[in-house]
């Protein structure tokens, strides 16, 4: 039940950032149920391959920047978050998904996002977990 929840949570994040970034998309109509119905699944898919980055690349990554993250007293780690959007979306265009990334600085923005109401839906979702 938890991976549901989480892959739920994911995927609503990824939505917000796709809603308010331009650069972040996802190919397929842009109005209506047909939009729903047919970017449902791959928003879901691209999801599972954003936690699968963050849980094998993202730590490989911190560690070997470690220093760079203690220079830039953490900020280095909004750079990683970008790059792991942008893997992602690299990932999602070999599988022919249809999701892409257009540039840094909207991973960023789209990091940013993603980790900020990922935070807030895990917090809402499943509270009790948290205190166990």
């Amino acid at each position: 039940m938890r991976f549901l929840t989480w892959l739920a949570g994911t995927a609503f994040s990824l939505a917000v950032a796709t809603w308010l970034f331009e650069g972040i998309y996802f190919e397929g109509p842009t109005h209506g149920s047909a939009e729903i119905q047919e970017k449902l699944v791959p928003l879901l898919l691209v999801s599972l391959i954003l936690g699968i980055v963050s849980s094998f690349v993202k730590p490989v990554l911190q560690i070997l920047s470690i220093p760079f993250i203690i220079l830039t007293l953490g900020l280095f780690l909004l750079v990683i978050n970008a790059a792991m959007l942008m893997l992602t979306s690299w990932l999602a265009g070999q599988l022919d998904i249809g999701f892409h990334v257009e540039g840094f600085w909207t991973a960023v923005g789209g990091a940013i996002v993603i980790t900020i109401v990922d935070w807030v839906v895990d917090g809402l979702m499943e509270p009790d977990t948290r205190r166990r």
